[in-house]
């Protein structure tokens, strides 16, 4: 103690050690207690008077393994990582004690308790869920892996502890979509991804997954948490009717919840896929979520836009060249279909490719293998093709413009995406979708689309689909400052004439209050008025939203409770 009275009085350093949270006990060279703060005396039962002298074996049971105090070889305390030891009180009733050693100049040492009881049996609550559930610290390393988790990825907890996340969770999304990862670097969480999991047997399995950042009691994010669970099983697929994304899809229509059901299986086989549907339907976005989920995750993901390029150079892109199959060709170029090699090459405007090409595609299919121009050696292609366009294929073959036999082959598996017409129901929530993508993009405070732009969008046809209602959007944040988008923000024909100078202003521009109001009421409704769902979406507290409806008059607006979602 006496590094400690150079500078203070016994007294001020009582005081100071008794505010801190942790048990504190000090000893010295012979591991007898000098001195525990009053955390410590209620940890062991023990008065600070009646504890001096005692050696830490009195109350400590380290394992027989183990050391509760390290030394190295000079006898001088090594400080060491928090660990779990079996602290016996006074009234010999073990507590589970997590124990932080340190030394202190001279001889002698410091321990630092921390009661993790109650951690424990949190634990105990954890091992009996079915779901999975990991935890990292800020470097991705593992530090807690259930039972479930266990069974599900197939590592033992031993081997998974410690290590980097991604060496064990190896999912497709690991590379550059982790989830884990966004709910750490933007402070929200993360539920209901889809992805597919490597497991330690070399065996996938389709999960869904979720993830929530871990904070201290001062708020700072310490790490993240992630829970996952089996969909393999059938059932569990039909558990899960509303499911609103796959990968980067967003819907909620039963058309595309009915692809949603398959997709798993169609990803987890090896055929050849077709996706038909309008321009700007999402028919990339269902082939890059097929490779995802798909055992070739891993390999790249190659897309050629066959309509894009004339047959001259469709045929080199696709295939490669040997050097001197042509003016200029110094040197070997590889094709599309060698840089794909063990993974996934996406055939986008199939429909467009010429005859010529398509007996060579057709090889390809069939015998999985091509000749480069210029080279009489065919290579192998280990790859698998998805294709997609939006021409009726079926009335090119009639036609005479698309071999039959190449359809066929192409056709093994048929997705057709439906028109944004057809589905209007997913709207709303496209429109948020886009509306955040926006935000976080160009950095501005809009929160949505109101419900008199959002009803004039309702009335367009959308013969661009999905990609042209995304254009919509992009031009309403050009035009819009703040709040929500209005339909004077929309493009031509949406916006409103503008009137002339004569005529009446009308009700003019709103103020802050009542864009506020209005933020609020469309997101209670939304959420059918719960508040909690409420309070996320607009990342306000309880308190905040409570005042708010209070002030605009929103409670009888609606009978809801304050319940929790």
């Amino acid at each position: 103690m006496q590094n400690f009275n150079d500078q203070l009085s016994q007294e001020q350093t009582n005081n100071i050690l008794d505010t801190l949270t942790e048990g504190i006990v000090i000893f010295d060279a012979d591991r007898k207690i000098v001195y525990i703060n009053g955390v410590a005396e209620k940890l062991i039962g023990q008065s600070r008077a009646g504890a001096m002298g005692m050696e830490l074996t009195r109350f400590f049971q380290p394992d027989p393994e183990r050391e509760l105090i390290p030394l190295d070889p000079s006898g001088q305390v090594i400080t060491t990582r928090s660990r779990i030891f079996s602290l016996k009180t006074a009234s010999m009733d073990p507590i589970s004690m997590a124990v932080v050693v340190a030394p202190l100049e001279g001889s002698g040492g410091i321990l630092t308790l921390s009661d993790v009881t109650t951690t424990l049996q949190n634990q105990e609550i954890l091992e009996s869920v079915p779901d999975g559930i990991f935890t990292v610290d800020r470097q991705w390393r593992i530090t807690s892996f259930n039972q479930a988790a266990e069974q599900i990825t197939g590592w033992p907890r031993e081997e998974a502890l410690g290590r980097p996340c991604s060496e064990i969770f190896q999912a497709d999304i690991c590379k550059d979509q982790c989830t884990v990862a966004h709910c750490l670097y933007t402070g929200k969480p993360v539920t209901g991804n889809s992805t597919i999991l490597h497991r330690k047997d070399g065996t996938t399995l389709p999960l869904s997954i979720s993830a929530s950042p871990l904070v201290d009691q001062e708020g700072t994010i310490i790490g993240g948490v992630e829970t996952f669970h089996d969909l393999s099983d059938v059932t569990m697929l039909n558990r899960r009717p509303n499911r609103r994304n796959y990968g980067e899809i967003i819907s909620k229509s039963p058309a595309m919840q009915r692809i949603f059901e398959i997709l798993p299986e169609i990803a987890a086989s090896e055929s050849n896929v077709l996706i038909l549907g309008e321009s700007g339907t999402g028919k990339e976005l269902v082939a890059r979520a097929t490779h995802q989920s798909s055992p070739r995750c891993k390999g790249p993901f190659i897309t050629v836009n066959c309509g894009a390029l004339p047959a001259t150079l469709l045929e080199s892109e696709l295939f490669g060249y040997k050097a001197g199959a042509f003016t200029d060709a110094k040197h070997d170029r590889p094709g599309r279909f060698a840089a794909a090699e063990k993974g996934t090459i996406f055939l986008d405007e199939i429909g467009d490719i010429p005859g010529s090409l398509q007996v060579k595609l057709l090889r390809v299919l069939q015998e999985r293998v091509y000749e480069p121009l210029g080279s009489n050696h065919p290579v192998t292609a280990n790859v698998r093709i998805i294709a997609a366009t939006n021409r009726d294929l079926q009335n090119l073959v009639q036609e005479g413009l698309f071999r039959d036999d190449l359809y066929y082959r192409l056709n093994v598996v048929k997705i057709l995406l439906p028109p944004l017409r057809d589905r209007q129901e997913d709207l709303p929530m496209l429109c948020d979708h886009f509306v955040k993508n926006f935000s976080t993009r160009q950095q501005k405070e809009i929160v949505g689309i109101s419900e008199e732009a959002l009803n004039i969008l309702t009335q367009h046809n959308f013969p661009g689909n999905i990609r042209e209602l995304e254009n919509i959007i992009e031009y309403a944040f050009i035009l819009c400052h703040g709040g929500y988008i209005q339909p004077e923000h929309l493009p031509e024909p949406f916006a409103p004439r503008k009137k002339s100078a004569g005529a009446s202003s009308g009700t003019g521009a709103k103020t802050l209050e009542e864009i506020e109001k209005q933020a609020i009421l469309a997101s209670l409704e939304r959420n059918q008025w719960k508040r909690l769902a409420t309070c996320r979406e607009l990342n306000i507290s309880k308190d905040t939203l409570r005042r708010k409806i209070s002030r605009y008059e929103l409670e009888d607006e609606s009978d809801f409770t304050t319940d929790d979602d």
